[in-house]
């Protein structure tokens, strides 16, 4: 225990960090994953088929290869940084955001297969009678099928974002100041390996395991009755 009273606060800001991440990447997955389910499900081909190559090409890519194409190939050799260069925490920034635009990216093609999945639970009858009575594939996507479909995969999407909160231990790669980066420093400072892996193992949990508890509640209680 001393040397989690001896690291206490740089431990809590680097699990800080880790809900940052996993938080702003999992509303950006969201977003652009219901965008990406709404391209493979228009009657439009060529959306149709960016939607499926976007999804075939990054969920099949390594996840450290993306978030290293953010750090080095956006920003590097793009000059893409996404924050300021005159902020004193231009680094800490521009890493923290392009870790969030990497985990996004990865994250979204999970997602839109969540609820794309979700959608073709809705029965293919209301589906037939919103167009019937003249809805558009939006209207019809946004009013009908999309409502239906998150309640279905509530307890998938939360395993998505359980996934995300682990992954985020990659941004270390980067350099972004997460639990992963400050356990790799705390070894090196103490080799104290099953004490320091031990402490960020029970992190974890703490993180992870009510969000299971919490989208398998929800789950149940938004279940829709067929």
């Amino acid at each position: 225990m001393e040397i989690f009273t001896e690291y206490r606060a740089e431990i809590f800001a680097a699990f800080w960090t880790t809900i940052q991440l996993t938080v702003y990447s999992a509303i950006g997955a969201l977003v652009v994953g219901t965008g990406l389910a709404a391209m493979r499900l228009a009657p439009v081909p060529m959306l149709n088929w960016l939607g499926t190559a976007y999804v075939n090409i990054v969920r099949n890519t390594p996840l450290t290869l993306i978030v290293l194409f953010c750090s080095f190939g956006l920003a590097q050799t793009l000059g893409i940084t996404l924050a300021s260069r005159t902020s004193p925490t231009f680094i800490a920034d521009s890493g923290f955001r392009l870790a969030v635009l990497g985990f996004t990216v990865y994250t979204a093609s999970f997602v839109c297969e969540t609820v794309r999945s979700g959608v073709n639970t809705v029965p293919l009858g209301q589906a037939e009678a919103a167009r019937s009575l003249g809805l558009t594939f939006s209207q019809n996507l946004r009013i009908v099928l999309l409502p239906q479909a998150f309640r279905a995969v509530v307890i998938p999407l939360g395993s998505v974002l359980i996934a995300l909160t682990k992954n985020t231990t990659i941004a270390s790669a980067i350099g972004v100041a997460e639990a992963a980066l400050l356990m790799k420093e705390m070894i090196e400072n103490t080799a104290a390996v099953l004490v320091v892996g031990s402490i960020f193992a029970f992190g974890f949990v703490i993180l992870t395991l009510p969000l299971g508890l919490l989208f398998g509640w929800l789950g149940r209680r938004l279940a829709v009755a067929r």
